[in-house]
């Protein structure tokens, strides 16, 4: 299992972070594992774009 040893810190509307938190509730899933599985799908979706391997980004790996 992979460590966190970074963060990232973005800046958003508050209707939005809370109708995201919502949606994230609503579905029983933690807001971050949501975003982390976003940037995993989103980077290797760029990545095969561009003719790049995919990064070894999967859940197996994830954060708890």
């Amino acid at each position: 299992m992979l460590r966190k040893d970074v963060g990232l810190r973005i800046r958003i509307d508050r209707d939005l972070r809370d109708a995201f938190v919502e949606a994230c509730r609503s579905q029983d899933m933690p807001a971050s594992e949501v975003l982390r599985e976003f940037m995993r799908t989103y980077t290797q979706h760029n990545n095969s774009l561009e003719g790049q391997l995919p990064l070894p980004l999967n859940k197996e790996n994830d954060f708890k």
